[in-house]
Formats: structure tokens, C-alpha cells, sequence
């Protein structure tokens, strides 16, 4: 980094204005007797982006806080950093190489997707029984597991299609028998302190399954191969290429963004689900169900929906999503059964930054988190410590989370007796 100092400069600057402005903004519309519930963070993100310059009109005026004044201010902060970071390293390849910049932003967004699709299963989760999952990441693990076994061990050269069909399948038997022998006493007011006891059972489960599987298979990595190959297509001409696959089976678009083959097929799959699994909540009697439970369940109790049976499917929807996420990506990574430690902790800060109970939240919360690691990883130079540093940029999203606005991206309050609302 060729000027240090300016960079580091403008960060405290935007820190000290940061707070200034959360501080002051949130204090001056408790003096009008307003609405404060994005003051926090519009204030940060304001005062960060412009200092005294925009903090000043808005301290005077009080307007409302309408999403054009929440957005805003926070993508300038962001230009302001990228700003500050080319001025002070114009030779990084963040800066200087406009391929590697396509190629991070594009490989953000799809592991964002496999992110937020993940993170899907425990919003909905904690959307009908206000249950942290704990053992969602092993989840994830089984289902990987099963699918090596079953395409590549048990049943060798199988559609790999009917391998994650199976993986799902069997999960999702195990999430509902986990529910219906484990979590309904929860409801049966047979536990005297239920929060506490969703957390230990659901942490108990996680390192039952986690240590089964080491037991059962070993500790040694497995992968599966490739499910598809990407076709080889030429266009306009076969003299004028402009999508190619590479002898690693990437594909690479006008020779710039080059995309990994089990993470783009991955990701096309979690679109396709994500879409199925919208069309069964907003179109399905059952899904509605599960909707009218999640913003009340006394109310969806009277209108006649068994709110039991509604807390066994979606514990056993929430499950499924993890292990078809794992069965997706077990062909992308070494799978080891505590592959799921570190995926679940990236869940859980994307359920915070998109708020508790919100799908949408939980699925654009994945791709900030992607995009996020994809520039942490892409502007350090040093790539060792690039990788190394992977887990912390998702605790410094938390942390800024909880600090700026505690109910995420999507949060709202509740109502009584509701966890959440999709």
C-alpha cells in the first residue's frame, strides 16, 4: 500500500463522524417524539459518508426515514472506503485488473446465493418454533455425506439428481422424528425454560450427528466428482469465441470472469429451490399454514391450523435446505464431518443482517456476506493470510449489525406468539 496513512485516515475519520452522527441523530428524533428505529444507522452511515456536511441537514430537518435515506447514505460509505483503498493502493489488483474485479463480484454473488439459501432453512426454522438451531451446519454435513456414499460408494455412476433426492429425503425424516420426539414437549409445557432447551437439544443433536458420522466414516475427506460439465458453446462464430471452458472445467466469459463449474450449478440450484420453495408458501394451503403460524399462533390455532404439525414441517423444511445445500456443494469442497461448523456460523450472522424470521432478508443478507469476503479476500495481497482472514470479515458484518440495527435488513417486531414473517 503505497499511502497508508490516508487510507487509515479516512477510516478514523469515518468512525469518529459514524458515531457522532448515531449518537446525535438518534437523540435529536427522541427530542421530536419520532420514530428512531433506523436513526442508528442512518446516522452512522450518513455521518460516515459525508460528516458534518450531511449530518447537519438532517439534525435540523428530521425527516422521515424513508429507504431512499437508509440506502443511500450506506452505499456512500462503501464508495467512500473503495475510494479511499484505490487512492492509497492504485497497483492492487481491486483497483488496477477490471477481470479480477468481475471475477470477485461475480464469484461474491454465487457463493452469496449458496449463503443465503442455506441461511433460508434456519429463518424458517426460527421462524415457526423460535428455536436457534444449533445443529443446522451438521445438517449440511449429512447431507453431503449421504450423497458422496450414495452416488459415489453405494450406488456408483446414479444420476446424481436421485443421490441429492435421497440425501434430502432422508434428512428430512430426521429433522421431523428430531422435532416430534425432542422440541414438542417445548409446546406441551413440560419445559419450565424452553429457550434454554431448544439451544442444548439442538446443540445436542449437532454434536450426536457430527460424531456418529466421524465414527461411521472416518475422518478422512471425500469429494464427489463434477454432477455436469458445462456445455461448449461459441458465439456469434466458432472464429470469435466469447464463452469457453477451460481445461478445469471453468468457464470463462470474453477470457474476464472465470466461474467455478460446482459453485454455478450450485447456485442455479438454490435459485431454482428458492422459487419453488416461494410458490409452496404463498400459493400452497399448507404454505399458508406455515405463514399464518409464523405471524401468530394463537390466531392460526383458532382458524383451525395445527400449529404442532406445522412446527414438525418446518423443522423438517429447515433441514432439508441445509443438507440439499451440502449435497450441492459436496462437489466443491473436501467434505469432513466438521465441514458444518463454519457454514452455520456464516448462517447465523446472515440470519442477524437480514433480520430474524425474513426469507428475503436471509437470502440478500448471503450475497452482502459473499460479496463482502469476495473483496476482503480479492484486495489483501498476500493470499494465505487472505483465506485465513475469511471467517472474521462475516463477525465484523455481525458486529456492525448488532451495533447499527439490531433488527437486520428486514427485522420488524413481532406480534405476540410470532417469531418471525416471510
Amino acid at each position: 500500500m503505497e499511502h497508508p496513512g490516508t487510507f487509515w485516515g479516512v477510516i478514523a475519520w469515518m468512525i469518529v463522524w459514524g458515531v457522532a452522527g448515531s449518537v446525535a441523530i438518534r437523540r435529536r428524533y427522541l427530542q421530536h417524539d419520532l420514530d428512531t428505529s433506523n436513526t442508528t444507522f442512518v446516522g452512522a452511515m450518513l455521518g460516515a459518508a459525508t460528516g458534518p456536511v450531511g449530518l447537519v441537514p438532517l439534525w435540523l430537518k428530521t425527516p422521515e426515514l424513508t429507504n431512499r435515506l437508509i440506502v443511500l447514505p450506506a452505499i456512500g460509505a462503501v464508495v467512500l472506503v473503495a475510494a479511499a483503498f484505490a487512492f492509497a493502493d492504485p497497483d492492487s489488483n481491486c483497483v488496477a485488473n477490471g477481470s479480477f474485479v468481475a471475477s470477485q463480484i461475480t464469484n461474491g454473488i454465487i457463493i452469496g446465493i449458496i449463503y443465503g439459501f442455506m441461511a433460508l432453512g434456519l429463518t424458517l426454522i426460527f421462524s415457526i418454533l423460535g428455536v436457534v438451531s444449533f445443529s443446522h451446519g451438521e445438517f449440511y454435513m449429512v447431507g453431503g455425506m449421504l450423497t458422496y456414499y450414495v452416488t459415489v460408494v453405494w450406488l456408483p455412476g446414479i444420476n446424481p439428481l436421485l443421490g441429492i433426492a435421497c440425501a434430502c429425503a432422508v434428512v428430512f425424516v430426521l429433522g421431523a422424528l428430531f422435532e416430534r420426539m425432542f422440541l414438542t414437549p417445548m409446546y406441551q409445557g413440560r419445559i419450565d425454560r424452553p429457550v434454554e432447551y431448544g439451544i442444548l437439544i439442538t446443540f445436542g443433536l449437532a454434536f450426536t450427528l457430527q460424531y456418529f458420522v466421524q465414527a461411521i466414516v472416518g475422518s478422512n475427506p471425500v469429494k464427489t466428482r463434477r454432477y455436469f460439465d458445462f456445455p461448449r458453446v461459441r458465439l456469434p462464430s466458432p472464429e470469435d469465441p466469447w464463452l469457453v471452458k477451460t481445461s478445469r472445467g471453468n468457464l470463462e466469459l470474453f477470457d474476464t470472469i472465470s466461474i467455478s463449474n460446482p459453485r454455478l450449478t450450485a447456485a442455479v440450484a438454490c435459485v431454482a429451490v428458492l422459487g419453488a420453495l416461494l410458490y409452496f408458501l404463498h400459493r400452497t394451503w399448507t404454505g399458508k399454514a406455515l405463514r399464518a403460524v409464523s405471524q401468530d399462533r394463537e390466531a392460526a390455532a383458532i382458524a383451525g391450523i395445527d400449529p404442532s404439525r406445522m412446527n414438525m414441517l418446518a423443522f423438517a423444511l429447515g433441514a432439508m435446505i441445509a443438507a440439499l445445500a451440502g449435497a450441492l456443494l459436496v462437489q466443491a469442497f473436501s467434505w469432513l464431518p466438521q465441514v458444518g461448523n463454519i457454514p452455520a456460523m456464516r448462517s447465523f450472522v446472515i440470519v442477524v443482517l437480514g433480520g430474524l424470521g425474513s426469507l428475503p432478508g436471509a437470502f440478500v443478507g448471503g450475497i452482502l456476506v459473499g460479496l463482502v469476503e469476495a473483496a476482503g479476500t480479492g484486495c489483501i495481497p498476500d493470499p494465505q493470510k487472505a483465506a485465513s482472514y475469511i471467517p472474521a470479515y462475516g463477525m465484523v458484518v455481525l458486529t456492525l449489525t448488532l451495533l447499527l440495527r439490531p433488527t437486520g435488513l428486514f427485522g420488524r417486531r413481532y406480534a405476540s406468539g410470532a417469531h418471525g414473517k416471510f
